[in-house]
């Protein structure tokens, strides 16, 4: 069964940054994009999300707020709040909602350690 990671964030570059970053640690899995809390909303509507990784400055919701309401929906979904913005108090409010954080620029060593723990919850829930 394959995997679908949204990621959910205000920059296209941003978007395509994290997209290659995954392609390269796990080629296998689906990406899908959004642009805004309410695109991500959308996507999660229209098809199956397993993981996500979210910007935590968007315009009109930062990225914990979306990341709480995904938690409520699917609490066994692995989410991670991406941000240059690195403050104790976004990094305690991420954990708090069963979040993990990962700084940008988003590379390949930085989602690394997310996507196996992301992997690894997957293949539990699975089995």
């Amino acid at each position: 069964m394959p995997v679908t990671v949204l990621i959910v964030d205000d920059s296209k570059l941003a978007r395509i940054v994290a997209g290659k970053a995954l392609a390269e640690l796990q080629p296998d899995w689906q990406k899908a994009e959004a642009g805004s809390a309410a695109q991500a909303h959308e996507v999660i509507a229209a098809q199956p999300v397993d993981v996500a990784l979210i910007d935590f400055n968007m315009a009109e919701k930062d990225g914990l707020e979306l990341a709480g309401e995904l938690h409520a929906m699917r609490p066994d979904m692995p989410i991670a709040i991406i941000t240059a913005n690195i403050q104790d108090e976004i990094i305690a409010r991420a954990r708090a909602i069963g979040a993990a954080f990962v700084p940008k620029p988003v590379s390949a060593d930085s989602l690394e350690a997310f996507l196996s723990g992301a992997a690894l919850r997957l293949r539990s829930a699975k089995a």
